[in-house]
């Protein structure tokens, strides 16, 4: 699939069928990932993949009960190894580092015909809990990965002109 028409077509999917995802398949999804820039390359993060139906259940319970979660055969979370913010800009590269790699891994998934859904809503001490993760890292989002049971319409999205400033913000 052309990467424009991947974008096109992407959307957040929020039923899973119960079907296993081809090891190959989802070593090239995360190989996508992995090649994602980040801040002078450091790629200070982790992938944790999970597959046990019990741990997906209680990360489900952990990301506020959203019980779609565990329906996914697989479900990846993004932990920041740093949580530190950049001294002149404030800007937290952690975070915007894990969200270049989960939007390389979303459109890799949707190239290779598996849904996606990006998951920010959760408590970070309960799912620190249900995958041991030390209390100095940060859980910057949760991933069900899987053959998606629903086809979610479009999403309307502002025009570009309505986006776009030139040269200046006002």
């Amino acid at each position: 699939m052309d990467i424009y028409e991947t974008i096109k077509t992407r959307r957040s999917v929020r039923a899973y069928k119960n079907e296993p995802i081809k090891e190959e398949v989802l070593n090239r999804i995360l190989e996508a990932a992995r090649l994602a820039p980040s801040a002078n390359n450091s790629q200070n993060y982790k992938f944790i993949i999970v597959k046990d139906p019990q741990r997906k259940k209680a990360l489900a319970k952990g990301a506020l009960n959203q019980d779609f979660i565990s329906q996914a055969p697989i479900v990846i979370v993004g932990v920041a190894l740093n949580s530190e913010l950049d001294e002149d800009s404030q800007v937290p590269f952690f975070a915007v580092d894990l969200a270049i790699a989960f939007d390389h891994l979303t459109l890799a998934a949707a190239a290779e015909g598996l849904g996606t859904c990006w998951i920010g809503a959760f408590s970070q001490d309960e799912v620190k809990k249900v995958l041991d993760i030390p209390e100095r890292y940060q859980i910057i989002a949760l991933m069900p990965l899987g053959v998606p049971d629903d086809n979610p319409a479009p999403k309307h999205r502002k025009d570009l002109k309505d986006l776009i400033r030139k040269e200046r913000f006002h």
